[in-house]
């Protein structure tokens, strides 16, 4: 592990968190209520159907204390969060190998460890990248392989953003593959809590304007995710999906009219999140098998 000689450096420099196992179980509850979030007529997966990709973020959830909750309601100490003071966290992306389906309604164990840290300097300031690898194994064998990036700044900065929103607006696209999404405070406050998310900013009003600067409550980096490879699981349906890699770039805001749009490629899909402001709020790449 490499750590570039920074401001942030010296907070991380012995932190080396061992490996953690935990284990779930796939029950059909939590596929169900994401397909109805979703507006989807019916679960996308039953007992002994296959998991669709990522839909594994609706398990191995971590409710702390609500005395372990910081003031942003991120809680105060993780296994996997750096010892860096005013901790400020950003979902940056990630990379997922799927090797075999996971099977809903099956034990699964995941093994999670810390991949790499390292700082580098942004418009903003200095940042610290940290990756996590988790493996989630069934029956002994591993089926999924999955890298996920976080950002972590310490202070506050949430500047470059518009000062009001534009409901009205609609993203426009040539592609393919079209799914628009109306979201609205009470799909966030859904998602939230099938995912344990208690970050202020997806639900607090006043919190995300006055102490982070957002001009709206802000939609979650893995709900946007998701919506982009739900065109791969309407349009391509027989087709497993081999690799996948995303990128969170803007933030997109309650209300804001969003569109995931997408087409075929020689291997597989590009995808991407789109609204009237902003061609490529989040983007994505699939190969498939």
């Amino acid at each position: 592990m490499q750590i570039i000689p920074s401001g942030l450096s010296p907070y991380v420099q012995s932190w080396s968190p061992q490996a953690t196992t935990d284990d779930d179980v796939l029950s059909p509850g939590p596929v169900a209520a994401l397909s109805a979030v979703l507006d989807l007529p019916h679960p996308v997966s039953g007992a002994g159907d296959p998991l669709p990709p990522l839909w594994h973020w609706l398990y191995f959830l971590r409710w702390p204390a609500q005395q372990d909750l910081g003031s942003d309601g991120h809680p105060l100490n993780g296994h996997f969060l750096p010892p860096i003071p005013d901790r400020q966290r950003m979902f940056a992306g990630g990379r997922c190998l799927f090797t075999r389906p996971l099977v809903v309604g099956e034990p699964v164990r995941r093994v999670s460890s810390l991949n790499s840290v390292t700082t580098k300097q942004g418009s903003t300031g200095e940042m610290l990248f940290v990756t996590v690898r988790s493996e989630f194994l069934q029956q002994g064998q591993t089926c999924v392989v999955e890298d996920q990036d976080i950002v972590y700044r310490s202070g506050r900065s949430a500047g470059g953003h518009p000062a009001e929103l534009d409901t009205a607006a609609a993203a426009r696209s040539g592609q393919e593959w079209q799914f628009p999404l109306d979201v609205d405070p009470t799909m966030l406050f859904r998602f939230s809590a099938l995912t344990a998310n208690a970050h202020r900013i997806h639900y607090d009003m006043p919190y995300v304007t006055d102490r982070e600067g957002y001009p709206g409550l802000v939609v979650h980096g893995p709900l946007l995710v998701l919506a982009m490879l739900e065109l791969v699981r309407r349009n391509s349906p027989t087709r497993p999906v081999r690799s996948l890699s995303y990128r969170l770039r803007r933030p997109v805001f309650a209300g804001e009219r969003l569109l995931a749009s997408g087409a075929p490629t020689d291997q597989g899909a590009a995808l991407r999140i789109a609204t009237h402001r902003e061609e490529r709020h989040a983007t994505a790449e699939v190969t498939f098998v």
